[in-house]
């Protein structure tokens, strides 16, 4: 019988290979472009650096959106913060200045107390108010219950002073809050600063200096600070804890309200000193028909006032808030 013809015998393995060269061909193809495309990205990126706009010579930082109140921005140089109740002593080194007698009727002298250091305790507020006396309250932004003092004191019929941390001549060995005021602060800075302790302290009609014996005595950086006061219609007082301070000149300069303070009533914690440093202020009071005095809220200092305060008026002292005595 006649044979089939021989169908030609397909290699299996050679279409197998075929279809293997074909798959590597495209691989190697995509590599090479994966290659080169990384090449040029990462030349661009070299050769084309991100775009930073810059300010015009001469114009004005920008001011930051947020606002900064109990901690200092993170550009600003952070003092050392340390707890503790006694946050400053100070001292009667610096001579107040002479004050030209008022035109006064008999029993007219006037006397103003400032409580500094305010903001860390209801308690001392309460204690304070109850003594019911006009006083004046500086109270240091960013301190625990800021907010909650400065209320309540107004809600008693006192008044709320901002009491601005400054840096010190013992700087940075002594303590200084952490949004305090510091000789290596630009403009933009001391603006941020203050504006975050309007913003804790909204109660503040007037401000006084918490420490400073440095800043103080730098003309340029306190006439930013009294300058935002007298953009805002508050007052200065001068703690006075240098004898060079430039805080009067300045202010007097920028027609700012201000007054220096007379007396510091409780370097000692002693009820007797306290005595002996509330008479020096009355007798000035009496002699020039005003003084201010400085105090702290002391247990013993509050227990000495609520026994001497109310007697003053026997005396012919009217006690009034630090604002009636600026000018």
């Amino acid at each position: 019988m006649p044979q089939k013809p021989r169908q030609p015998r397909t290699n299996r393995y050679k279409q197998q290979n075929g279809k293997g060269a074909t798959a590597l061909a495209v691989f190697l193809v995509l590599l090479l472009f994966v290659l080169v495309g990384s090449y040029y990205f990462l030349s661009w990126q070299q050769k084309e650096p991100p775009v930073v706009k810059l300010q015009p010579a001469g114009a004005a930082a920008p001011r930051p959106a947020q606002v900064f109140s109990s901690t200092a921005p993170d550009d600003l140089p952070r003092p050392i913060k340390e707890a503790g109740p006694d946050w400053e002593h100070y001292t009667d080194d610096a001579v107040p200045a002479p004050v030209a007698p008022l035109p006064r009727t008999k029993g007219s002298a006037e006397l103003a107390i400032i409580v500094d250091d305010m903001g860390s305790s209801l308690q001392e507020i309460r204690s304070l108010t109850a003594i019911g006396v006009p006083l004046s309250y500086a109270v240091i932004p960013g301190l625990r219950h800021d907010g909650e003092v400065a209320a309540f004191a107004v809600g008693q019929g006192g008044e709320v002073l901002v009491h601005m941390p400054m840096q010190s001549k013992e700087y940075p060995q002594r303590r200084l809050e952490a949004n305090g005021l510091l000789l290596d602060h630009d403009e933009r800075q001391l603006q941020t600063l203050l504006e975050g302790y309007f913003e804790r302290i909204p109660q503040a009609v007037g401000a006084n200096n918490h420490t400073g014996s440095a800043f103080t005595e730098d003309v340029a950086r306190m006439r930013v600070v009294l300058g935002q006061l007298k953009q805002r219609g508050m007052f200065f007082v001068d703690s006075v804890t240098t004898s060079a301070t430039v805080g009067p000149r300045v202010a007097a300069d920028l027609q700012l309200k201000t007054a220096r303070r007379d007396v510091f009533l409780d370097n000692e914690q002693d009820e007797t000193y306290i005595r002996g440093q509330l008479d020096k202020a009355v007798a000035r009071a009496g002699k020039t028909g005003r003084a201010i005095a400085i105090c702290h809220p002391h247990p013993t200092t509050i227990a000495t006032l609520a026994k001497t305060l109310p007697g003053l008026k026997q005396q012919g002292i009217t006690l009034v808030p630090v604002s009636k005595l600026v000018h």
